[in-house]
């Protein structure tokens, strides 16, 4: 187990834990289109984290044309060029799948808003 941790630390990113679940962020991927590569930019809510490690992903869901888009990203992928966060979200659960079901002012995330003291 000791050589697989080693091998798999040399591959980690650091970084980023910038955002959190509930969170909406916009995520740079580059995409390889033959032998050209641009950057997309995907945003939408964290609705979810998963696994530890290399294996680490997180998942962003968005409205496209009133369609609900998912799309499951590896934290530690060289595509990724950066998570940008656009606006915290104030939530209670560790996982948002309920957002799935919901439509409208319903499938949004509270803005959280932090006081100063």
């Amino acid at each position: 187990m000791d050589l697989i941790k080693a091998v798999e630390s040399a591959h980690l990113k650091e970084n980023t834990e910038n955002f959190s679940i509930g969170d909406t962020v916009k995520v740079f991927f580059k995409i390889i289109e033959g032998t050209t590569e641009r950057v997309q930019v995907f945003e939408g809510v964290c609705i979810a984290k998963n696994n530890t490690g290399v294996r680490k992903t997180f998942t962003i869901r968005k409205l496209s044309y009133g369609v609900g888009v998912e799309r499951v990203f590896p934290f530690h992928s060289p595509r990724i060029q950066k998570i940008e966060l656009v606006r915290p979200g104030r939530i209670r659960r560790a996982k948002l799948y309920y957002l799935r079901d919901r439509i409208g002012k319903a499938a949004k995330v509270k803005e959280l808003i932090k006081r100063k003291s």
